[in-house]
Order: C-alpha cells, then structure tokens, then sequence
C-alpha cells in the first residue's frame, strides 16, 4: 500500500499546483475574492502534498540508538501538520478574504475567465479525487467509509481523500458564487462564496486533525490482528495460557507486540526459547505488519 499512497499524493501534488497558478492568475485578472480564496487553497494542497512526501520519506529512516524503535512515527506527525495547515492557511485565510469582500464588494471583472478555470480546475481534481477514492477502496471493502477510516492506520490515503473531497466541494461553491453574483449582480455573493470555502476548509481539518490525533498518540492493532497474534500463540509448543497481548502502531507497516505466556511447567528453558522464537516467526510471517513482538514467559495463577 505503500506504493498507492505514493501514487495518490503525487496525483494530488500535481493537479494542485496545476490548478492554483491557474486560479492566481484568474484572481489577479478578475478580482475575485472566492477565485483568491481558491487559489491559496490549492497553494496549501500543494504543499500539504509535499509535505506527505517528507513523511513517508522520513518514516522509512532506519532504527538507530537516539530512536531505537525506527522513525514510523514521521508520517503521523506530518500528517497532523497538514491538518493544522489547512485550517489556519487554507481555511482562516477563505474567510478572511470573504469578510473583506463583503466589506467592500465589487464586480468581478471578465467572470468568463474564472469560468473556465473553474471548470478546468474541476477536471483536474476530480481527477485526483479518482486516484484516492480508488485507493482508499481498496482497505475500504465490507465496511463504512467512516469506519474504515477510523480504522486506517495509513493517515496518507484519507488525507488526500479529505483533500480532495473539500476541494471539489469548494469548487463547486466557487463557481456557484460567481455566477450568482453576475446573474444577481450582488457582488457580495462572491465574498459569501469565500466565507463558506472557509468553512468547508476547517471543517475538513478540523475531521482530519482528530482522525490524525490518534494515530500520533499511539492505536493499538485492529481487533481481527490481535485475535491472529492470539490464535498463534495460543497453538505454540508447550503454551497453556496467553494473556495481556498488547499492541501499538508506530507506522502504518509497524506494529509492536508484547505478550504474557504460560508454558508448561515440564519444559526446559531451551524448550521456552526455541518455542518462543517459533512463535515469533509464525506471526511474523502471517501478519507482516508485526514488525516487532516480544514474549513474556509468565506463570499464571491456578
């Protein structure tokens, strides 16, 4: 999944830049207050993106002794970062140049510009929207979308789909504003337009800081994962008991396991060893994203 993610933020990346020199210059020419707050949207995508990359980047540096359980965490951080953005200079900033345009409203200049950038810019969204709805699909199947993502230990995918969504809808409030300004002519129609940019903008940082927050502070390993752990510690040599099976992700691929297990009491210590690190390997092999488990041998009480 690595390799989608990558895909997905460089779509993004790509389509945002596109869109906001195109949406700059349509507010340099035309004055429009929501044609602005749209292009600083599409600048802070832009970078929102670029930021992913340092991430997922970062999170792949090896373990050393400074942070001896590797650097997973980057992504988490960086993805917070990106939801702290798009609310103060995505969203804040939509605002502020709809409060100011509806303190001075004025007639967009050649409204026919900002059409077709508008349309232009919607297509290219809607394409990168494609590429996320099309990943996100994939660790999305038999359940909720709502469900899969609080359940997503990979904040990139539903970053992006956040993105996406809220810049589609913007778009759509963009180009409804100024056609209702001109058919209206309300000028100030176009500043309202801005205002609610805004808040969609916040609104969506606001969904993505919490769904990010959880993933930063440490989330334990999917129900069903720790369930597989159980069942095959529970089938090693010589174990009559597991309990206190803990877990934590430190990155979307990096899962660290510990456990309490009762052997019997018949087994030597070379057998405990050998079933341990037989154990080990067995869940490492069927859930990849373990990355690290470690075993307590522990004597229950009767």
């Amino acid at each position: 999944m690595a390799g989608g993610s990558t895909k997905v933020v460089l779509a993004a990346l790509g389509a945002n830049l596109g869109i906001a020199i195109a949406k700059f210059g349509g507010a340099f020419f035309t004055g429009s207050a929501a044609m602005l707050s749209e292009g600083v949207h599409s600048l802070v995508d832009t970078g929102n993106q670029a930021l992913l990359l340092l991430g997922m980047k970062r999170s792949r540096k090896p373990a050393d002794a400074r942070h001896p359980f590797g650097y997973s965490r980057e992504i988490y951080f960086w993805s917070f970062v990106v939801a702290v953005l798009l609310f103060t200079a995505g969203g804040i900033v939509a605002i502020y140049e709809g409060v100011h345009k509806l303190a001075a409203p004025h007639p967009v200049e050649n409204p026919l510009v900002n059409y077709i950038i508008l349309g232009a810019a919607i297509l290219l969204e809607g394409g990168s929207f494609a590429v996320a709805l099309r990943e996100f699909r994939t660790v999305a199947i038999g359940t909720s979308w709502w469900r899969a993502i609080s359940d997503a230990k990979d904040p990139v995918l539903f970053t992006v789909l956040f993105e996406d969504t809220a810049a589609l809808l913007g778009l759509v409030v963009a180009l409804a504003g100024l056609v209702a300004a001109e058919v209206l002519e309300m000028p100030m129609l176009d500043g309202v337009a801005s205002i609610v940019i805004g808040a969609i903008l916040v609104i969506a940082a606001v969904l993505l800081a919490r769904e990010t927050k959880g993933l930063l502070i440490g989330e334990g390993a999917l129900p069903e994962t720790v369930a597989g752990i159980e069942a095959i510690l529970r089938a090693g040599a010589g174990v009559e008991g597991v309990r206190d099976i803990k877990s934590i992700h430190l990155g979307p691929h990096d899962v660290v396991v510990t456990a309490a297990v009762d052997f019997v009491d018949s087994d030597s210590a070379g057998d405990v060893e050998r079933s341990i690190a037989a154990m080990g390997a067995a869940v490492r092999a069927a859930l990849p994203d373990v990355t690290q488990i470690f075993i307590a041998p522990t004597a229950f009480g009767k």
